[in-house]
């Protein structure tokens, strides 16, 4: 297939990338967003009448940790929101036969029962830390499945909503990362300037689910063999998870660092527990391949590479 890629130069795309040169035939188009801007709606029909892909994937947003999110909401939710409602309505116009949106378990209600099942989406408010970004994914997905519906299925626009990723080429930071960049960049700074504690936001005990980022790109193109087979929102994700003590604890063991946490507890923490449901994906077939200290460990190696 010739595949169009959004977000070819974000952590997700550099990695959907990779697996297709190692393992696909496929011709990946991944245009960096001066060759196409996503805001700009007459700028993607161009771009798409000029190379006609056979399949989207959208993969594009703008995303950041927690308070990356709580600083800059209006950019979250206006930015992700009109990348998404471009790419999708001019692939319709286009008549672009499939497209696979990444969505995101932040859409899931504050509330929901875990483990999340894709038929609670839109079921109660959602976690105000990243509210903005959440409404927009889900916007997405909506259209998405309008579009599909309307189509009387000649058109195949479907959304993976994977559980938090992190892997190669993620964004290390001890502020504004996802929380194990941020946890890596923290606790290997804390050995080498050797110092005896790292600090943890809130109390550590908070659940999350966490994918190595090569599993995803590894599902995504799974998902693009059994296309018809897929609802209209099917969750990526593992099947369990750790709490946030847990995930410092094996970067640590990763990186030898032998100090102490400290907590936090004026600072945010999100959601008390995301954990997707993997009815759907079992039902498919797919499971992912890298274990937590397998994908640590590679994500590590990377950072010291890179860093």
């Amino acid at each position: 297939m010739k595949i169009l890629l959004t977000g070819g130069s974000g952590m997700v795309g550099r990695n959907i990338q990779d697996y297709a040169q190692l393992y696909r035939d496929d011709e990946v188009l991944h245009p960096s967003s001066r060759e196409l801007n996503l805001l700009d709606f007459e700028s993607v029909k161009a771009y798409l009448k000029q190379h006609q892909p056979d399949c989207i994937i959208h993969a594009a947003g703008i995303v950041g940790g927690i308070q990356a999110n709580i600083d800059n909401p209006v950019k979250f939710l206006v930015d992700n929101m009109t990348m998404g409602m471009n790419i999708i309505n001019a692939a319709r116009e286009a008549g672009i036969p499939k497209l696979l949106n990444l969505g995101s378990s932040c859409m899931y209600p504050k509330a929901a029962v875990n483990p999340l099942e894709e038929s609670q989406i839109l079921t109660g408010a959602l976690e105000p830390t990243n509210e903005g970004y959440a409404l927009a994914k889900i916007v997405a997905a909506k259209l998405c499945a309008y579009t599909t519906k309307e189509s009387d299925g000649d058109l195949l626009y479907k959304t993976l909503i994977p559980c938090n990723l992190y892997g190669k080429y993620d964004k290390f930071d001890g502020v504004k990362s996802h929380m194990i960049p941020a946890a890596i960049f923290k606790v290997h700074q804390a050995k080498i300037n050797g110092e005896q504690g790292v600090e943890i936001w809130g109390d550590g005990t908070a659940r999350r689910e966490f994918m190595y980022a090569e599993d995803l790109a590894d599902a995504v193109f799974y998902c693009l063999n059994k296309f018809e087979e897929l609802p209209d929102m099917l969750n990526i994700g593992l099947g369990h998870d750790y709490t946030i003590n847990e995930y410092y604890d094996a970067v640590a063991s990763v990186i030898g660092f032998d100090g102490d946490f400290n907590h936090d507890l004026t600072k945010p923490v999100g959601m008390k527990q995301k954990l997707v449901s993997t009815k759907q994906l079992d039902d498919l077939g797919w499971k992912p391949t890298y274990t937590l200290k397998d994908g640590l460990q590679k994500t590590y190696e990377y950072y010291l590479e890179n860093n």
